[in-house]
């Protein structure tokens, strides 16, 4: 499984990317893979509040519908609306494709997500 080590990790399966108050989000490839062929992605709605944990958007799968959850609070400040026409992107590059972005109100929250190392640890035992 390919863990960047510049990113953040959610138990869930997300990857957050922090560029200065701004926090980019996706799935990792632990994800895609897990789910198979995705066929669409439903991305949240620019500008709504979001809570940190709280479900983002849906991604449909061939396999399943799963849930994509926001790993921080904030406001959503962009939505890559490529994957409305190609959501099979996030099983091609997971790590070049994130689904949204979260304008942060609580910078301390990343503290809660997991390094590289400590995401590579949960999958092992997933």
């Amino acid at each position: 499984m390919n863990v960047p080590n510049n990113l953040l990790y959610s138990k869930e399966h997300e990857w957050v990317r922090i560029e200065g108050n701004k926090a980019f989000v996706g799935i990792t490839d632990f994800a895609q893979n897990s789910l198979g062929d995705i066929v669409f992605v439903e991305l949240p709605e620019i500008d709504s509040k979001i809570e940190a944990m709280s479900e983002a958007g849906v991604i449909e799968s061939v396999k399943a519908v799963s849930p994509i959850y926001s790993p921080i609070s904030g406001n959503i400040c962009e939505i890559n609306q490529n994957l409305e026409e190609s959501p099979e992107l996030l099983n091609s590059s997971p790590y070049d494709q994130f689904v949204f972005a979260v304008e942060m109100n609580e910078m301390l929250e990343k503290d809660a997500l997991l390094n590289a190392s400590e995401y590579e640890k949960l999958i092992e035992q997933a």
